[in-house]
């Protein structure tokens, strides 16, 4: 393997840069439990602002702002209508219906990670005792497993708008939120004005090292702070913590065009390679998904023949994902597109 890296696997792997790590350094704290931490205070109050919302709650990642953002729409035995390919059903382990009793009714996701607005309206339960009640609708932008599919302010509108006609709330997983929002060019707070409540990141192309916001309403951020507490989710003198936060969303939010510029380079490559199979077209933001199975070539003998040249990527039966970040440049793209041609070019009985 070479001296070189090229992390493609996510960008989860980003590493805080020396204005973060100062930052973190010399963050004023005290006991957030207590709410006496001003650095937490500070990245709340800047994430309300920047989602249009009253108030905001720092959680320890995605997945628990998630739980206690459906949590607190629900009580026990309630139904949330989700996406089939949503993150909350496919990665969180089911946490809401372990933790919170909820039962996850799934609806498809189209390939652009919408959801059909009538589809929606159908799914959402009468009042006839037989049926558990519909507690909340959650919806996810960027999408994910949709190739990290920018949903539009009026396409949340339009499912938002069926379910508060039934008296439902929306809870927006919106863990890439700002790639969408820079993709669109429009602030994140006009993508979230539709929904009740939003989850975003600041660990994946923010750069930080660890955490989320939740946001809302004072009166739904109040009772999710009681459901943090429950989930062992107040982290004390987490200041600390919270200042790369800062940073992460004063700094780093426009520079995600150049991911997705990095990302538009690797598919474009990536469909001039014999027997993969990529849609340049489809790519909005920071996420790459691309076949191989045209190439005859077994797709972990391509992770560990990318892997001896530097180039880390995940894949599964024969598909891929690959996610841009800010430590991936335009030179490191071309490097991984080398090293990708040649994995497929080398002969299957070469061996990995």
């Amino acid at each position: 393997m070479t001296g070189r890296v090229v992390e493609l696997r996510s960008d989860t792997f980003t590493r805080p840069g020396p204005a973060m790590r100062r930052a973190m350094a010399e963050a004023e704290v005290g006991d957030d439990v207590w709410d006496e931490d001003p650095t937490v205070d500070r990245l709340e109050a800047l994430a309300a602002t920047v989602t249009g919302k009253e108030a905001a709650l720092f959680v320890t990642s995605g997945t628990q702002g998630n739980l206690v953002g459906l949590l607190s729409h629900t009580r026990r035995g309630d139904e949330i209508i989700l996406g089939d390919r949503s993150h909350i059903f496919v990665n969180e382990t089911a946490g809401a219906s372990v933790v919170g009793g909820l039962q996850l009714r799934t609806l498809p996701n189209r390939e652009d990670g919408r959801l059909r607005p009538d589809e929606v309206a159908a799914a959402i339960r009468d009042r006839d005792q037989h049926h558990p009640r519909t507690g909340a609708v959650a919806i996810e932008n960027t999408h994910n497993a949709c190739g990290g599919a920018v949903l539009r302010p009026e396409e949340i509108a339009d499912v938002a708008g069926v379910a508060h006609a039934a008296g439902v709330p929306v809870h927006l997983d919106g863990a890439r939120i700002f790639n969408a929002a820079v993709a669109l060019g429009v602030p994140a707070a006009e993508i979230a004005a539709p929904v009740d409540s939003i989850t975003f990141c600041l660990s994946k192309g923010l750069g930080a090292p660890v955490g989320s916001l939740l946001c809302g309403c004072s009166d739904y951020i109040a009772q999710a702070r009681r459901y943090r507490k429950m989930l062992g989710g107040a982290m004390r003198q987490s200041g600390i913590l919270a200042a790369a936060g800062l940073v992460a969303l004063e700094q780093n939010v426009n520079r995600l065009a150049e991911d997705h510029a990095n990302a538009s380079l690797l598919a474009e490559g990536l469909s001039r390679i014999p027997g993969v199979e990529v849609d340049p077209g489809r790519v909005e933001t920071n996420i790459v998904f691309f076949d191989v199975a045209g190439t005859g070539v077994p797709a972990q003998a391509i992770v560990e023949r990318a892997s001896r040249a530097g180039v880390r990527l995940a894949g599964g039966a024969t598909s891929f994902r690959a996610v841009t970040s800010s430590e991936v440049t335009r030179d490191d793209i071309l490097h991984a597109l080398n090293a990708i041609d040649a994995a497929v070019r080398q002969p299957a009985t070469a061996g990995v």
